[in-house]
């Protein structure tokens, strides 16, 4: 029996997870966690076999929380399952550690299967960003994202998508003044003047929603 934790900030996406997942006799979702810190609490208390991990929560999220778990736990698998489909995020979740990365906007079974195999110890890349990767990998160029923190990334995605420092630092249970911090170095890496530099960058890029 393969144990599971889902990690989700939503309710309703937790259980239809769960009811997905325990159609297959041969996983059983043991724990749940809606924010980093408990998905690190439950680790520390509940066997677990696998965990089905979303990239965006309150708090320690993302990178920054598959690298945390991977340095502490490096035989545990980690699938990331994501509404982001943008290759840069797949590549750096997997990087951190993470054994898989699917979008959410796969069937069951798919997401089933990608389950197992990770569970089994196997690597699974969703097919449709394996496919973007292998045609970027063709035409290679810098866009000079690897010089950015995982930390920075993930607020130039959100300062991308819209959001103020107030609502970033909200959303990321952080500072102001942490995310600020961040937000200076994240434009003095890139080269950015201002929000708009940010906003065009990441449509060009495909890293908003």
């Amino acid at each position: 029996m393969t144990r599971i934790m889902i990690a989700d900030d939503h309710t309703l996406m937790r259980n239809g997870l769960k009811q997905l997942i325990e159609f297959d006799n041969r996983l059983q979702v043991v724990a749940e966690a809606e924010n980093g810190g408990q998905v690190l609490e439950n680790l520390r208390n509940v066997e677990l076999d696998l965990v089905l991990l979303d990239m965006s929560m309150p708090g320690i999220s993302g990178e920054d929380l598959i690298a945390r778990i991977h340095g502490h736990y490096p035989k545990l698998p980690i699938l990331v399952l994501s509404m982001h489909n943008e290759p840069q995020i797949a590549q750096r979740a997997l990087r951190a550690g993470a054994s898989g990365y699917l979008t959410k906007d796969h069937n069951a079974e798919t997401l089933l299967a990608a389950i197992n195999k990770v569970a089994g110890g196997g690597r699974y890349l969703d097919p449709r960003i394996a496919e973007q990767l292998a045609f970027a990998n063709a035409e290679p160029r810098d866009s000079g994202l690897d010089s950015l923190s995982d930390r920075e990334f993930q607020i130039l995605r959100l300062l991308a998508d819209g959001l103020g420092v107030n609502q970033v630092a909200e959303r990321l249970s952080i500072s102001n003044k942490t995310v600020s911090t961040h937000k200076t170095r994240l434009m003095e890496k890139m080269g950015f003047s201002c929000n708009a530099d940010i906003i065009r960058f990441a449509m060009t890029e495909r890293l908003s929603r």
